[in-house]
C-alpha cells in the first residue's frame, strides 16, 4: 500500500492475486496476520549533507517525493523491505545464490543452494518464487516452512510458482512449446530477514556454454549418426584399381 500523495492519510490498499483467493474463499480465510513494510520508492542518493540550508534540509528531496501507489503484483513490490535486526547488529544479512542458472529443456534439474552472509534465516529459510511456469518446476529441499512444492494443472495458464525451502530448492525444466527458448527470473526471498535475490534463468533447447543439443534436435542427430554407421557397414569399400 501507499499514500496517494503527501496532504491526506488517505491509504490506497489493493488485494494481491493471493489474496483475492483467499478473500473469495470467505472472511474466515481471509485473515492479516503479518505485514511488511518497504521503501521502495526512496532515491537515498537523493540525500544531500551538502545542502546550502544546513542540516534540516539534507533530506528535502527525499521527504518531498510522490509515493507510489500499490502494486497488485505481489513479486515486484516490497522490494527493499524494512527489518528489525538483532541488538548490536553492525551488517546487513545478503542472500547468497548463484546470478544465472541456464537449463536445457526436458526434465534437466539443477540445484541452487542458498547461505545468507551475516546471519539470518536460518529458521524460518527461505520462499523461493519462479516468474514463468512454462520454464520449469521447483522443489524445495523438504525444511521449508510451507509447500514444498508447487504443480500447476495440465491445462492451467502459465501462472508464477512459490515454494519454500530451507537452504536449497531444485529447478527441472519443461519441454518447451514451439521450441521457443524461454526467459525468466526466479526470486528468493529470505522469511526472517526480508533480504531479496534475483536468480535470471533461461530455459533453451541448445546450451551455448557447452555446446549441447537437447530434444528434437538431439534426437535428430542420433539417428542421423548411426544410419551413417548402419550404411558404412553394409557398403563395401570401392577398391582403387592398379
Amino acid at each position: 500500500m501507499g499514500y496517494l500523495d503527501n496532504s491526506s492519510i488517505t491509504v490506497d490498499a489493493i488485494l494481491t492475486k493471493k489474496g483475492r483467493e483467499l478473500l473469495a474463499k470467505g472472511r474466515d480465510n481471509f485473515v492479516i496476520s503479518q505485514f511488511a513494510l518497504a521503501d521502495d520508492e526512496v532515491d537515498y542518493n537523493l540525500w544531500n549533507p551538502a545542502h546550502p540550508l544546513g542540516s534540516d534540509y539534507y533530506g528535502i528531496i527525499i521527504e518531498n517525493m510522490p509515493i507510489v501507489e500499490a502494486v497488485t503484483d505481489e513479486n515486484f513490490s516490497l522490494k527493499y523491505k524494512l527489518l528489525t535486526l538483532p541488538k548490536n547488529s553492525i551488517r546487513i544479512p545478503i542472500i547468497n545464490a548463484k546470478d544465472t542458472v541456464t537449463i536445457l529443456e526436458g526434465g534437466i534439474s539443477e540445484t541452487v543452494n542458498i547461505a545468507t552472509i551475516n546471519g539470518g534465516n536460518d529458521s524460518l529459510g527461505y520462499t523461493v518464487t519462479l516468474l514463468n511456469s512454462d520454464a520449469a518446476t521447483l522443489t524445495g529441499d523438504g525444511n521449508g516452512i510451507g509447500n514444498n512444492t508447487d504443480p500447476v494443472g495440465a491445462n492451467e495458464d502459465r501462472r508464477n510458482v512459490t515454494i519454500t525451502c530451507g537452504s536449497s530448492f531444485t529447478i527441472t525444466s519443461k519441454i518447451l512449446v514451439d521450441d521457443v527458448n524461454i526467459s525468466t527470473k526466479v526470486i528468493i526471498v529470505g522469511n526472517e530477514t526480508g533480504g531479496r535475490k534475483e536468480i535470471n534463468l533461461c530455459c533453451s533447447k541448445y546450451c551455448s556454454s557447452t555446446g549441447i543439443n537437447t530434444g528434437k534436435e538431439e534426437s535428430r542427430c542420433v539417428e542421423a549418426a548411426m544410419w551413417n554407421k548402419n550404411q558404412s557397414r553394409a557398403t563395401p569399400h570401392a577398391r582403387r584399381s592398379k
